[in-house]
């Protein structure tokens, strides 16, 4: 016989000090345990509810008439878009550069910061950092062998419906571009 369960068997009241009785016969009820798994659960719909919420999730398009470029070449067309999963962020920016040529950026991000995964990407990058600012601004370091070669700053407007994106650093092609792109929700 274990230290513990002498002492529980000379003094049932600890058993009670520790959320646990004793019914019949020695068997042992706990009662933290269902209590521990509601607020276990309540935490992870509070983590997914919030993310839900979050004003970055969504299609967005390019709106040239609004975007401004101080190097490099604006794309003919780009769209983002972000959704959550779990407790991760994950950004898909898929853009037609002013040569013609489809390039694809693909990465995921912890929801709230942190190091994350590059899944689809050119050759200029080979990972990813995030930063969670605030409720509407987030940043975003793309790297290439531990160096961050891209950082870019996006802001959502308090309504919810632009998405501004101050850029800078090497594009995915591995050309120098600075960028003010503003983007429109599509949905």
């Amino acid at each position: 016989m274990s230290l513990a369960s002498r002492e529980t068997k000379r003094d049932p009241s600890s058993l009670r000090s520790l959320g646990m009785t004793t019914r019949g016969k020695g068997r042992r009820r706990c009662h933290f345990a269902p209590r521990a798994m509601l607020v276990l659960a309540l935490i992870g719909f509070a983590a997914v509810a919030g993310a839900a919420r979050d004003p970055f999730v969504g299609t967005w398009r390019m709106n040239h008439a609004k975007s401004k470029y101080a190097a490099g070449l604006p794309p003919r067309e780009q769209i983002a878009t972000i959704t959550v999963k779990g407790r991760n962020m994950q950004v898909k920016v898929e853009a037609i550069t002013a040569e013609g040529k489809k390039t694809v950026v693909r990465y995921e991000i912890p929801y709230d910061g942190g190091m994350g995964r590059m899944f689809e990407t050119s050759p200029a990058y080979d990972g990813i950092l995030g930063k969670h600012l605030g409720p509407y601004e987030r940043e975003i370091s793309r790297l290439k062998d531990g160096k961050a070669i891209f950082t870019a700053r996006s802001i959502v407007s308090p309504d919810g419906n632009l998405m501004s994106v101050y850029s800078k650093g090497v594009s995915p092609l591995g050309k120098p571009v600075e960028a003010h792109v503003v983007y429109d929700r599509v949905k």
